[in-house]
């Protein structure tokens, strides 16, 4: 219901509504200079919003619609870990939008506070929290209660990440290997990493009853929630349940460490106090180990990578790394280590011309 009146020597518009949690309110707006002004601008809400209810809530802060739209559309949708990913950006909202309404948002306040994001964070995680606005902003904008999209050809920046070296070639890696200590917990990680090629949590996973000491062999059947802290979990996929075999080297040292480290069967090998370290953390022990070495900084997910690269080189088949390192398919090692592949193609090719000029 729109009724009017005059104030003084301007007219005023108030239009009747039921609010957002069902109780009536007005909505008033003075300064007109002639009645037709008031009513022009009352049809113009109505117009713009089906719903006057809805024109309230473009009023609503961004983090409070957002925090509405994730409880209602992905709590009961999406996984948990997925669902913490959306609550982060709710805190970032909140940091960086504040108690800004809705309707001030144009695409450049939008833009400015992306920029604002994007000065201490990787483009990839900017480019992630402007996906979850974005679509939480386009239903808003189906819905009526926003007139325009501000997230429109938004420019996604983020600051430069430096790329450590994707991996150690042989002989950096037998140095590495070398230098461990078997009764440190982060360094037999590592270490377990460089001769495995399995993936963190997977190390993380491995409790006393998954070493076979007869047939020398790790069982990888579950994984181990080091950023959710939710205990043991599936493995990435069906392929990475699989059986990967140690060197006796190898078996020594995890031996020694076991003894060190006394765990019920079923308890994770690698925890601190209970604790499981987080991958920055064990990232800063291994920079630390390789600096000291004086060798390249590679991640720790890096050592997977040397790994896979060293029995390439060495003549072991895609097949056998594939299934040592528990991809899905022979297809993704392939895809992955395609550089190296090509190397070794160009040196058979040299080897079968070798064979044909002999002949």
């Amino acid at each position: 219901m729109v009724s009017y009146r005059k104030r003084g020597k301007v007219w005023q518009y108030e239009i009747s509504y039921k609010d957002l949690d069902g109780g009536y309110k007005k909505l008033r707006k003075s300064g007109f200079r002639l009645k037709s002004d008031a009513e022009l601008a009352a049809s113009q809400v109505k117009s713009l919003y089906a719903d006057v209810r809805q024109f309230k809530a473009g009023e609503i802060p961004l983090s409070v619609y957002f925090e509405r739209w994730i409880t209602l559309y992905k709590r009961n949708s999406v996984s948990d870990v997925t669902f913490i990913k959306y609550e982060n950006t709710l805190h970032h909202i909140r940091k960086i939008f504040g108690q800004m309404p809705l309707k001030d948002i144009t695409r450049t306040v939008y833009q400015e506070r992306l920029n604002v994001f994007a000065r201490d964070h990787a483009p990839r995680t900017v480019s992630a929290f402007h996906k979850q606005i974005r679509a939480a902003l386009l239903d808003a904008l189906d819905e009526h209660i926003i007139s325009s999209d501000p997230t429109r050809k938004a420019v996604v920046t983020g600051i430069a990440v430096h790329r450590p070296k994707k991996a150690l070639d042989f002989g950096e890696w037998r140095t590495l290997i070398h230098h461990l200590h078997p009764d440190s917990v982060p360094e037999m990680m590592i270490y377990i990493a460089a001769v495995t090629g399995m993936r963190y949590a997977e190390i993380l996973g491995l409790t006393p009853a998954d070493i076979d000491w007869h047939t020398a062999t790790l069982n990888i059947t579950k994984t181990w929630d080091y950023k959710y802290h939710t205990g043991f979990k599936k493995t990435k996929n069906k392929s990475s349940v699989r059986k990967v075999a140690l060197d006796q080297r190898s078996l020594r040292l995890l031996r020694e460490y076991t003894v060190g480290h006394p765990a019920t069967p079923t308890t994770p090998l690698f925890l601190i106090d209970g604790h499981a370290l987080v991958s920055a953390e064990i990232n800063q022990v291994l920079t630390a180990r390789l600096s000291s070495l004086g060798l390249p900084r590679v991640t720790f997910h890096g050592l997977r990578h040397t790994h896979a690269s060293i029995l390439l080189y060495q003549g072991v088949s895609v097949l056998s790394v594939s299934k040592r390192l528990g991809h899905s398919s022979i297809t993704t090692t392939q895809s992955t280590y395609l550089h190296i592949i090509k190397e070794l193609e160009a040196k058979d090719t040299d080897k079968i011309l070798k064979i044909l000029d002999q002949a």
